[in-house]
């Protein structure tokens, strides 16, 4: 019977690579891999040969289909991984793993290396629970709305960021979270690695003053438990369907506006029950 592996790869240091990992390589049939090119040197490394295929965010719905439909009629395991840590966390993966376990093709994970689990390890903040947020909005206005809806109702979040972005991302969270902490990795593993906290003004500071600060890849991690924001109350009485047409006009998806609502007090159930009339009106 088939498999479908979700193999973890090193997010930086080439020792993180589990001899698990490397067995699964080695033994099934074909790798779906982002990019082939970053897969392909570390095969290389490990001695590992298996065909490679790729399976990335621009052809994955369509790749998925096919991958499946092949582990069907050969009757092959298949491992698919991302350039870096655990695919389908903000990352590819999603779509391969969700029309093989549709199919009745069992997933297994190969866990290994994770950017925002180090992330957190290693910030100092105890929490008793955080919620991964992944990339935000890039819009100022977005991204401010957004930052206020997750302080209102996370006591730690955690977020990617690039290089090019993370000192807007630093400020944003100054002006939107006041109280809030922050621990920013980057280089996680890596010869390198940089870990920057305190308060976002001073790891803005830091950041500002580090010339290399925009090479490598960000993971911040934010304690809200200090912040103190006011309940946010509705701007205009309209139905929920009108507001939630509202914010995806703006530019807000689904499962996004859904949550500024529920944030903002609504219902969870009816603001549901809205989401799916208007996804039967617009077709989504």
């Amino acid at each position: 019977m088939s498999r479908l592996y979700v193999v973890a790869t090193p997010i930086g240091n080439l020792g993180d690579m589990s001899p698990r990992a490397v067995e699964t390589l080695k033994s099934v049939s074909l790798i779906a891999a982002e990019d082939t090119r970053v897969t392909r040197k570390l095969t290389t490394h490990f001695g590992i040969d298996t065909p490679l295929v790729s399976c990335h965010q621009h052809n994955e719905r369509g790749r998925a289909a096919e991958i499946v439909e092949r582990m069907l009629t050969e009757d092959m395991d298949v491992a698919v991984v991302t350039d870096a840590g655990m695919p389908a966390i903000s990352d590819p993966g999603t779509e391969l793993v969700r029309a093989a376990a549709e199919k009745g093709i069992e997933v297994l994970a190969v866990a290994g290396p994770t950017a925002f689990a180090a992330a957190v390890a290693v910030s100092g903040f105890d929490f008793s629970s955080f919620t991964f947020y992944g990339f935000l909005p890039r819009g100022n206005t977005e991204l401010k709305e957004k930052l206020m809806d997750i302080g209102r109702k996370s006591e730690g979040a955690v977020f990617h960021e690039s290089p090019h972005r993370v000192k807007a991302l630093v400020a944003a969270i100054r002006d939107a979270l006041p109280g809030a902490a922050l621990s920013v990795s980057c280089d996680l593993t890596k010869l390198h690695e940089l870990t920057l906290r305190g308060t976002p003004e001073a790891v803005l500071a830091a950041l500002e003053a580090n010339e290399k600060s925009e090479k490598g890849e960000y993971c911040v991690v934010a304690d809200l438990r200090a912040v103190s924001l006011p309940e946010e109350k509705p701007a205009v009485n309209a139905s929920l369907e009108a507001r939630l047409f509202d914010l995806l006009l703006q530019g807000w998806s689904m499962r996004d506006a859904v949550a500024r609502l529920t944030a903002q007090g609504e219902k969870k159930n009816a603001v549901y029950a809205a989401s799916l009339k208007v996804k039967e009106y617009i077709n989504i």
